[in-house]
Parts: C-alpha cells; sequence; structure tokens
C-alpha cells in the first residue's frame, strides 16, 4: 500500500455553525491505496495532483449576507489506464488528515469513507458513412458451345445468358425489373491462343455441328460486403466512482461526453478535468475504407454484425466507385466486358486485388504468426465493444496507458477524526567518495520510526552547491520499523571538491524531527584524450614517490570502508 497527501477543505459560512466546524479540522489527507485488477496482475496507482485551499460557498440571490457555505474534502488524482487498455480498478481508503491550524497534527479517521474507482477500457471511436455493396468474389465463367451469341439462351450459353432461370437466383435486371447492361456473354473463337484454349474439331464438325467457341461472363454469386468510409477518432471511456460511508453508498459516472456529475444529494461531485497529453497510438484511417459482410440486404445495415475475422481495412484508392476500372473492387459488367484484347487475355483478367485476396493474403499471415495486413481481428482488440455500438460508428481500444485529471468533492460535516504520530529518528548515513561528472554518488540513508504506531514520513537530502537538486521522499513505517532510502548525487563540475549536505527527516506533520549532516568528497573527472596526451617523464624524486604511496594509501581506506561520511545528529 502507498500512502499519498489528499486535500481536505473546509469552508466557513455565517451560520450559527461556525465554532463547531472550526473544530472540523481544515487538513491534508493521506490515502492508503489498494490496486487491484480481476485476472491481470496488474499494479494500478493513483497520484496526487495538487494541494490548495478553497472556500466553497453557493450565493443564490444579490444579498452579501445569503452564503451557503460547506465543508468539503477535495481529492485532485490522476487515474491511469490498465496497461492493456483494459478496465481498471483502483480501491481508497482515506485514513488520515492533517490539521491545518496551529498544532499541524496527523490524525486518523474514525470511520474512513472508501472511495472506489473504475476506469473501463479507453477505445477509439470513428464515425462511418455507408458508401456501397461489393462482391466478395467477383468470378468469370465460361460455357464452351458452337452457336454462342451475346442474346443467346440459356440452353446455349448457360450461365452466361443475359436471362436466367429464377431457381438458380441469378437474376440480372434492376430494381425497376429492366435487365443490367453488359451483361451479355462474350464470345470467343476456338484456338491454342485464346482465353480458354480449345479445339475447333474438324471440318465435318464445323459444317454439322457449327463451329466452336466459348462464351465468358462476369458474375457474382457469393457475398457481399458492405463498404464504409471512415471519419475521425473520438475518444471514449468512463470512470465510475462509488463512494462509501457509514449510512450511505453513491456512485457517478464521468466520461469524455459528461465530464461533470453529482449525487443526488450533492455529497459527492466529480469533475473529469481531461488527459494530460494525446494518445498517440491511435492510428487514422481517413484514406481507408471498412468492409463487414452485408447484413441482411443490400444497402445501410441496421447493425454491423459481430463477425470481426472478415471485417478488413482497405485503402480506398483499391476501390472503383463507378465499376468502370478493372483489377479494383467494386469492378462491373461493363469494365469486364470492355477489356481490350478480351479473348487474347488470360482467364480471369480484370478480377485481381479482390476482397477474398486480401482476406486469404491475410490468412497465410496469420498462419505464420505474423499480424494481418488487412483484418482487424489480429491488428486490433477490443473490436467495437464502446456503448450502444451500432450501424453509424466503430472502435478499437487503445492499449496506451494515460493519465486522467479526475477532481472528487465530499462533504465532510459527519467526519471524525482519531489524531495520530510517530517520532523518527535517522540511524546511518553514508556517502563513499566517486569520480565527478563520470559517475553518481549514492547517499544511503536508515531510518526508524522509534514511536508506537504506524505513521508516514518524508525525507529529504539537501546539499551545499555543487550537488543537483533532489526529490523528497515520502513513505510509511510501522514501529520499531527501518528503512533504508537512497539517493542519486549529481556533480555539477569535473572537479574535485569536498561538500556537506544534511539528511532531515520529517513526520506526517511534516515537522523536522532529526537531522544529520555528512561531509564527502568527488575526485577530478579523468580525461582519457588516447593518442592525444603528451608525454611525460615519471618523477623520480623521493618526494614524488612518498606522496604517491600516501595517495594511493588513503583512496585503499576509502575503498575498504566503503564510508567517507561524517554525520552529527542534531
Amino acid at each position: 500500500m502507498n500512502l499519498l497527501s489528499l486535500l481536505l477543505i473546509h469552508h466557513l459560512g455565517p451560520t450559527g455553525r461556525e465554532e463547531k466546524q472550526m473544530k472540523k479540522l481544515v487538513a491534508i489527507m493521506a490515502i492508503f491505496l489498494i490496486c487491484f485488477l480481476c485476472s491481470l496482475q496488474f499494479s494500478v496507482a493513483m497520484q496526487i495532483l495538487s494541494k490548495s485551499k478553497l472556500e466553497k460557498c453557493e450565493k443564490s440571490n444579490d444579498s452579501s449576507s445569503s452564503l451557503n457555505c460547506s465543508s468539503k474534502i477535495v481529492i485532485n488524482l490522476a487515474v491511469p489506464s490498465e496497461s492493456s487498455g483494459r478496465e481498471a480498478s483502483i480501491v481508497a481508503e482515506i485514513v488520515e488528515v492533517e490539521e491545518n491550524g496551529t498544532s499541524n497534527n496527523m490524525r486518523t479517521l474514525r470511520e474512513p469513507p472508501v472511495i472506489t474507482i473504475n476506469k473501463s477500457s479507453v477505445y477509439a471511436m470513428f464515425e462511418l458513412t455507408y458508401i456501397q455493396d461489393v462482391p466478395y468474389k467477383p468470378q468469370e465463367f465460361y460455357v464452351q458451345t458452337r452457336k454462342c451469341e451475346p442474346d443467346a439462351g440459356e440452353d446455349v450459353v448457360q450461365i452466361c445468358a443475359r436471362l436466367v432461370h429464377f431457381l438458380k437466383k441469378i437474376l440480372l435486371r434492376d430494381e425497376n425489373g429492366h435487365i443490367i447492361e453488359h451483361t451479355q456473354p462474350v464470345c470467343c473463337p476456338c484456338g491454342d491462343q485464346r482465353r480458354v484454349p480449345s479445339s475447333c474439331g474438324t471440318f465435318v464438325d464445323k459444317v454439322v455441328k457449327g463451329k466452336a467457341n466459348t462464351a465468358h461472363c462476369l458474375r457474382f454469386p457469393g457475398d457481399w460486403f458492405h463498404v464504409f468510409a471512415i471519419g475521425p477518432s473520438k475518444i471514449g471511456f468512463n470512470i465510475r466512482i462509488e463512494v462509501k460511508t457509514r449510512s450511505k453508498t453513491l456512485e457517478v459516472i464521468v466520461g469524455p461526453s459528461n465530464r461533470t456529475a453529482s449525487s443526488n444529494d450533492n455529497f459527492l461531485r466529480v469533475n473529469l478535468v481531461g488527459d494530460y497529453v494525446g494518445y498517440t497510438t491511435i492510428p487514422s484511417f481517413e484514406d481507408f475504407y471498412l468492409v463487414i459482410p452485408r447484413q441482411g440486404g443490400p444497402g445501410q445495415p441496421q447493425d454491423l454484425g459481430r463477425n470481426f475475422s472478415m471485417w478488413m481495412l482497405l485503402e480506398r484508392v483499391r476501390f472503383t466507385s463507378d465499376g468502370l476500372e478493372c483489377n479494383k473492387i467494386g469492378i462491373g459488367y461493363e469494365a469486364f466486358n470492355g477489356q481490350p484484347d478480351f479473348c487474347s487475355a488470360p482467364l480471369w483478367s480484370c478480377l485481381h486485388n479482390q476482397l477474398w485476396n486480401f482476406w486469404e493474403a491475410d490468412q497465410n499471415r496469420i498462419s505464420r504468426k505474423q499480424v494481418p495486413l488487412y483484418c482487424v481481428q489480429g491488428k486490433f482488440e477490443q473490436i467495437n465493444e464502446h456503448p450502444n455500438a451500432g450501424s453509424r460508428a466503430f472502435s478499437i481500444g487503445i492499449p496506451e496507458v494515460l493519465n486522467t485529471n479526475l477532481l472528487i468533492e465530499l462533504s465532510a460535516d459527519d467526519i471524525e477524526f482519531v489524531y495520530q504520530r510517530s517520532p523518527g529518528k535517522i540511524i546511518s548515513l553514508t556517502v563513499p567518495t566517486f569520480e565527478a561528472l563520470t559517475q553518481f554518488g549514492l547517499a544511503t540513508i536508515t531510518t526508524k520510526n522509534i514511536g508506537k504506531i504506524e505513521a508516514s514520513y518524508s525525507l529529504t537530502f539537501d546539499c551545499s552547491t555543487g550537488i543537483s537538486p533532489m526529490e523528497e521522499q515520502f513513505y510509511i513505517m510501522k514501529p520499531n520499523e527501518e528503512i533504508t532510502r537512497s539517493f542519486k548525487l549529481y556533480p555539477t563540475t569535473d572537479q574535485a571538491g569536498k561538500y556537506m549536505c544534511s539528511a532531515i527527516i520529517k513526520d506526517s506533520a511534516f515537522s523536522e524531527v532529526d537531522r544529520a549532516e555528512c561531509h564527502f568528497t568527488t575526485t577530478s573527472t579523468v580525461f582519457d584524450n588516447g593518442s592525444q596526451i603528451p608525454f611525460r617523464p615519471p618523477e623520480s624524486s623521493a618526494k614524488g614517490f612518498f606522496e604517491s604511496i600516501e595517495e594511493l594509501w588513503a583512496r585503499a581506506l576509502d575503498f575498504i570502508t566503503g564510508k567517507t561520511c561524517r554525520y552529527w545528529l542534531l
């Protein structure tokens, strides 16, 4: 569990309860966080963003004396997402406060409120605009015959006839019942260098049966897909805040579309301030189309369905909107029948780069344990899991971890407190000698709770000029517990020097309870310039030799003891 500081803010009004409310405390609160997730063992941590006093009074008319003021606990938190982008849960119990008066004492809540925060998975939602329906696998059919004509019947060219029997479910008519243009078969003569190589037969066959030829046609017997244009993304998630007190349980929900909420009795107020930085892992699909299996009939579907394994994202340039381009998704009869050198071109020419080609290519990648290039499933997670998913938008999960700024206000009129505080002591402080700039030093400090109750402490390590400033550390110690903390020391110069630093431990009331001073030295930085170092003859005098022995002996002692600090407890 981590001990963090919160702010209890007391607001005084011009009512007769002023003296009673003054006793309630204007306090800085500390909380224990119990972070958990159901199945994923991921540690989630809230962070306190600010500590400030706030007087919150409501003015309902022009009268300056008509103010309704109340005590509030204001908690400004950074609520993170879980690392996989799925739901993250935090349970926080407000257990201690610091009195903001003359005594500056730590106090414990007699019946602490429990705050449960659930942040849902974060998703990016994209608006969809229906474009058209396209066939999944356009197919070229051919029939070998001897009487191929554009208007030949089903008995001659079979499936390539413009009027096909109803039971075959291939009706080449538009919505008004008119025959669709360019659906007639293309007749190719026989021969070895044709679209479908075939024998022309004997002279007798030509005379008796007619000249051999083949009928070719484009048909769409398989599945159809809806095509959608994709708009800009919007971030979506919700944060549920539940507060349990001794007498009630309250709950509110906030999110990007509903940033403020309050309980019916105004005991709980929540404000979603926003995220600190923008998400960097959200893809842009404005140059892509989303294709999904057709749901029901043609046209705009009422629901996108759940067959995510068939959903694909493909570049817009792979589609034709009028069906007049070969080798593009959405090809029509006119482009197929009108392709140049039709009879000498290979079979299935003009029908490449269709939906089924991209889907099967991705299945080969998936079988080799590779990420698909076009299929949504396998490339993204949490597909279309946003609330009230319909046919106008689709969403994908965002695995990026970002903190959300959340401001929580609680009424503090019925909270009771118990005083709690414990002294501490610095047991040891060491800083070995180190080389300036090229290395960093390490100050090791051991502290002890010499009291009889568990309490929070803060530890600072301040040095004289020449050492970069260090951040204050906060932690908890149980009775008689010893904890060792370390600070990294970074000199600002490459020269050897002597420094004096002070370690200060403060109790939960932020009052200094012990101090220790330490003196340590750094050696100058050794620069290695390789072959550029000028030659200097070694010192041969007796004085130079003994000085070298003395210096080596002093360094050896520092190395063996590992301790060059002297400190005094004040």
